[in-house]
């Protein structure tokens, strides 16, 4: 039986605005505004203090909203900030993202920076098919074995069992801007089947300082194409429809195992199994540390 306490995203599907502060609302990683991962931005953030800016996250109830908090328009170059429901958080690719595409719609495609908690991330912009895409490029990704009773315990957390996992993609912890424990399942089936501790987790990863769990499942032996799932209790939300600093902490992953021989994009497809379907592109380089990952955003309706 699962243990946790209702998601902010499943049961607010259009929070409510703060009166004295604009807050836009996109979707990450998808076209379509019933996909991706919902974001809240907050494009003039200067005059807003720490406490503001959660009370602010809170109430939208998202898993993420993001505050440029400085800006130099001409230079496009902008302190960004990101705060769950709980707490900050040193990077969040969706967010980034749906900021990029905020921006863009307000001061036209090209090239951003923006200066994070977790270093400078570079972000370009292009209009494509009606919709405006962003790529960003994270801080160098790499990653580590996890430890065998480490993996034990979260496997009690979400009732699986070592014969679950793929031994092809051993347990790592991997970072892109944050850490994310990086669990890969055998089949499908037991992927979308997830009904796990909320709060034996969020206990492990406030413990351990993850983000995310990100679980995968790779699509066929010949491909790196992958479905995932990432549980984000320690922001709030059971879990994340896309999550754009997981995907590159994973390229980050892969790298390190080996199996990038040469430049390659991978496929995350994400949010299937709670109905935000996302998809999320994951550009890898053998001779660069830094991972490209990419998408579209689009305006949530009022």
């Amino acid at each position: 039986m699962t243990n946790h306490t209702p998601s902010p995203l499943a049961s607010r599907t259009h929070p409510a605005a703060p009166a004295d502060v604009e807050v836009l609302r996109y979707s990450a990683f998808t076209t379509d505004p019933a996909g991706g991962n919902p974001a809240g931005v907050v494009l003039d953030a200067e005059a807003l203090d720490d406490t503001r800016m959660l009370a602010i996250a809170a109430e939208v109830g998202y898993s993420e909203t993001a505050f440029v908090t400085a800006h130099d328009t001409a230079a496009r170059r902008y302190r960004l900030r990101y705060f769950s429901p709980r707490a900050e958080v040193a990077f969040c690719g969706h967010a980034t993202i749906a900021t990029a595409v905020a921006l863009a719609s307000r001061n036209g495609t090209g090239e951003l920076v923006f200066d994070t908690p977790a270093g400078e991330i570079r972000v370009s912009t292009t209009a494509q098919d009606g919709s405006v895409r962003a790529t960003l490029t994270s801080v160098p990704a790499h990653s580590r074995p996890a430890g065998d009773a480490l993996v034990d315990t979260v496997l009690r957390a979400l009732d699986w069992s070592r014969d679950d996992l793929d031994p092809q993609l051993p347990p790592h912890i991997a970072f892109a801007g944050n850490d994310h424990l990086v669990l890969a399942v055998r089949s499908r089936e037991r992927l979308a089947a997830l009904d796990y501790d909320f709060d034996a987790l969020h206990d492990l990863m406030r413990q351990h300082g993850w983000t995310t769990v990100h679980l995968v499942q790779r699509q066929a032996p010949d491909r790196l194409d992958f479905h995932a799932r990432d549980p984000f209790p320690v922001g709030g939300v059971v879990e994340d429809p896309a999550t754009g600093a997981a995907a590159a902490a994973f390229g980050g992953y892969l790298r390190t195992l080996g199996l990038i021989t040469e430049p390659v994009r991978v496929h995350l497809r994400q949010g299937e199994d709670m109905g935000r379907p996302s998809d999320l592109y994951v550009d890898i380089d053998p001779e660069d540390a830094r991972i490209k990952v990419t998408g579209a955003a689009v305006p949530l309706p009022e």
